[in-house]
């Protein structure tokens, strides 16, 4: 049980989980701002422009049940400004992470063709192990 609580207290308070938390619980606070805008601009700004209501409902074969697709497509809009700003958010935050930070060097190649076959070898080896053509061996 002691391993199986410490394990979890190494996973838990890695980075990515702590800065998963944060983001949740911001979009969380965010999606009241969405919903908000939804509801009293842009709602109404379509209703003005278009003649849509978007507090439809659709009554299904007179059983007093509605479809109630007002509600689906403030959800729709809601999900694509939120899905945007946090897109922004995110590419904001890779391009801060990267300031500053030299790009990383190429790595030294590990292997070289043979001139003889064209097969891939070591960059050491003085012999191809293919065609056991006799290679010059450069430090």
């Amino acid at each position: 049980m002691k391993n199986f609580l410490k394990e979890f207290k190494e996973f838990a308070l890695k980075g990515n989980v702590l800065d998963l938390a944060i983001g949740v619980i911001i979009g969380g606070a965010f999606q009241g701002i969405v919903a908000a805008l939804t509801d009293s601009f842009i709602n109404p700004l379509i209703h003005c422009i278009g003649g849509a209501e978007i507090q439809g409902k659709i009554e299904l074969f007179g059983t007093g049940n509605y479809l109630d697709y007002g509600n689906f497509i403030t959800a729709v809009i809601n999900f694509v400004i939120m899905a945007f700003v946090i897109f922004l958010l995110v590419k904001g935050i890779n391009k801060l992470m990267t300031i500053g930070k030299k790009p990383d060097a190429p790595a030294d190649p590990t292997t070289k063709e043979c001139p003889f076959c064209m097969s891939e070898i070591p960059i050491k080896a003085t012999r191809c192990p293919h065609c056991t053509s006799e290679l010059d061996y450069e430090k």
